[in-house]
């Protein structure tokens, strides 16, 4: 108590009075005193840093104590004050794996971060070819028609050492506490191979049955190895179904893993998650709503096999009267059909008939965008420009997002009517000429980008004009007088492109240009090079580039023939002394004094050990004893008798005396 106290005193002054009690703690019998002269360190060390060579002394000591609860906290200590100095580590690596069964949960931690570093850099990852061999049948013209084929695998060759931590850190994957599960997990990951990898995903599959902060964390652990071998938790798949009582923070973490691990599932376990989010896509919570049609689209994206289930799946929702299930689903929708457009034509005429129903101004964008995409696909059954009329009937009471899609859609249909016509005239064919669209660009005679020249009627007249150049003409006067100034800038600047009809290669270029494949990641693909169990990996995108204060990656694994001898963690045999002079009691300096001379006993009562006798000796011994036993008993017996003879001879003369002198007294009367 006296050494927390002091240490706790912020006085740089004390440090060397600090450091003076540690000496001594260190030195103390008492295991308790030792442990707290550990704990004592960090302080000595940040009052003044001046003291470390004395603190490393202390530290060497305290690491090779017999007591595991003092070396935990030495741990502890270590990797506050100088966790760099890896040699002082060298020869109590094998006694700190041993004792790290034993030690408190929270001196396991340590030791689990400090031998997991300490490997990293003292233990070289060695590969190997080993050469499997294919199951033959049980008779032979099974193995004749197989054939003797071997195929060669690369394994991972682990050091002894290495394998002994390994083994000592299994029993730790059912500790009470789940710091502990996790950091055994991070230390099969980052040293193991994938068998003892493969024995951690249950412990920690276990602990989604804790509470709520704990399945947290347990989660964006789980989420973080699913990143690297889904396949681990597909038999795990109905633990993260999602429960009515799970908060927003639960059920998005799980909906990613449902997400991760679909593509190496089967039939059957596919179908249940479908059904799952499916379910939870109905649901009154919007954030859920668009959560669950994300998850299914990334199962679509991530399993081609699935990705016309789930594009069915979708499909049905577009009739809900949900408006952002709707507009989500056409989101996901439209990413889906622009992975392969070719194979999806019916499906965008499809949606194009739900025009009338849907509602949402999102979802309607969506739709005339696709439609849009489609417009040149294909010539005869193009359903782009009677797609383009009917929206410009109702084109005042459209939002904004919608009126934006159509200036588009209009613009695309032009474009390509442009380049139907052109082409048409260059082979000879008929057509509807292109000097007959009137859109000359003259800024001389413009005013707020809009040519005010009526097209003479007498042109018209003569020269029919095409229905889509009409649509062209009506989309821009609409526009023109809008109220949303996005809106008529978008209009002025698709009028200024198409303003020569006879010069469309830019025009293609902005408006037809083929659109990138878009890919929607995982939500927690940005943490996939954290560190397993770390803070940062659990607050995530908010700590930073910089990640969490104290945040350190694991050092790299040290080359081949760098790496320290192995023969520094060899154990000398020496038993640990605890301070530079020992106080020996008086009785046991007696005790060695008597040892030197021959027939003395030691003043304890304890005879010295005597070695190198055979069992014939020690019953030969025994029989001895046994006679010597027999033979006192027998001398007291008759020590016993003589005494009643001597004590009867006795008694008779006293009364004999008796009898005399009451013989005289009768004489003398």
């Amino acid at each position: 108590m006296a050494l927390r106290v002091m240490s706790g005193i912020r006085v740089p002054v004390i440090s060397q009075i600090v450091s003076l009690g540690i000496k001594k703690g260190a030195g103390d019998m008492s295991p308790h005193v030792r442990k707290a002269a550990a704990l004592a360190i960090p302080k000595c060390y940040r009052l003044s840093p001046s003291t470390l060579p004395q603190l490393l002394e202390y530290l060497s000591i305290l690491l090779g104590d017999k007591q595991y609860y003092v070396v935990g906290s030495a741990v502890t200590a270590f990797l506050e004050v100088c966790p760099e100095r890896i040699d002082l580590i060298h020869k109590h690596y094998r006694a700190l794996v041993r004792k790290l069964v034993d030690m408190d949960e929270w001196g396991q931690l340590a030791t689990l971060n400090l031998l997991t570093i300490y490997s990293r850099k003292c233990f070289p990852r060695r590969t190997a070819q080993a050469t499997k061999s294919q199951t033959k049948g049980f008779y032979k013209d099974e193995a004749s028609e197989h054939g003797e084929d071997a195929t060669c695998e690369e394994i991972q060759v682990l050091d002894p050492d290495l394998v002994l931590l390994l083994k000592a850190c299994k029993p730790l994957l059912h500790s009470r506490n789940s710091a502990v599960v996790v950091a055994v997990v991070r230390c099969f990951l980052y040293l193991g191979t994938p068998d003892h990898l493969d024995s951690a995903v249950g412990p920690l599959i276990a602990l989604l049955r804790s509470p709520r902060d704990i399945q947290q964390i347990a989660l964006h652990n789980v989420v973080s190895l699913c990143l690297l071998r889904p396949e681990l938790f597909v038999r795990y798949t109905s633990h993260f179904f999602i429960r009515a009582t799970d908060p927003p923070y639960i059920w998005r973490l799980k909906m990613e893993i449902l997400t991760l691990i679909f593509p190496h599932c089967e039939s059957l376990h596919k179908g249940l998650i479908l059904s799952e989010l499916e379910h939870f896509s109905k649901a009154s919570d919007s954030d859920l709503v668009r959560e669950s049609v994300q998850a299914i689209g990334r199962c679509a994206q991530n399993d081609g096999r699935a990705s016309s289930r789930c594009l069915n799946l979708l499909l049905k929702q577009i009739s809900s009267s949900d408006g952002n299930l709707v507009a989500e689903s056409l989101t996901v929708i439209r990413h889906l059909i622009q992975q392969d457009p070719s194979s999806h034509t019916k499906t965008v005429i499809r949606l194009a008939k739900n025009l009338d129903s849907v509602t949402n101004p999102y979802a309607r964008a969506n739709i005339i965008w696709l439609v849009g995409e489609f417009s040149g696909v294909d010539d005869e059954d193009n359903i782009a420009p009677d797609v383009l009329r009917i929206l410009a009937k109702g084109f005042a009471e459209e939002s904004e997002p919608v009126k934006l899609q159509i200036v588009l859609l209009a613009a695309k249909v032009y474009v390509h009517h442009l380049n139907r016509t052109r082409s048409a005239t260059e082979s000879g064919g008929k057509g509807y000429p292109v000097e007959n669209v009137d859109t000359t660009f003259t800024p001389e005679v413009e005013e707020n980008g809009f040519r005010e020249e009526p097209v003479p009627q007498s042109d018209l007249a003569s020269k029919p004009e095409h229905p889509i150049a009409i649509l062209w003409e009506y989309v821009l006067l609409l526009a023109r007088y809008d109220t949303s100034y996005d809106l008529r800038d978008r209009t002025r600047f698709y009028k200024v492109l198409l303003a020569d009809p006879a010069s469309t290669q830019l025009a293609s270029l902005v408006l037809l240009a083929p659109k990138p494949v878009p890919h929607t990641p995982s939500p927690s693909a940005g943490r996939k090079d954290l560190l397993l169990g770390s803070s940062s990996l659990i607050v995530g995108e908010e700590a930073g580039l910089t990640r969490l204060s104290g945040y350190e990656s694991l050092p790299e694994w040290v080359k081949a023939g760098e790496e320290p001898d192995p023969k520094l963690r060899d154990e000398t045999g020496t038993k640990a002394v605890y301070g530079e002079k020992r106080n020996v009691p008086a009785g046991e300096l007696l005790d060695k004094a008597l040892k030197e001379k021959d027939g003395i006993r030691p003043a304890n009562g304890v005879e010295p050990s005597i070695k190198g006798k055979s069992f014939e000796d020690w019953l030969a011994e025994g029989e001895s004893e046994s006679g010597e036993s027999e033979e006192s008993e027998e001398s007291e017996d008759m020590s016993e008798d003589d005494e009643e003879g001597e004590s009867e001879e006795e008694d008779s003369e006293e009364e004999s005396d008796s009898d005399t002198a009451q013989e005289g007294d009768k004489l003398v009367e």
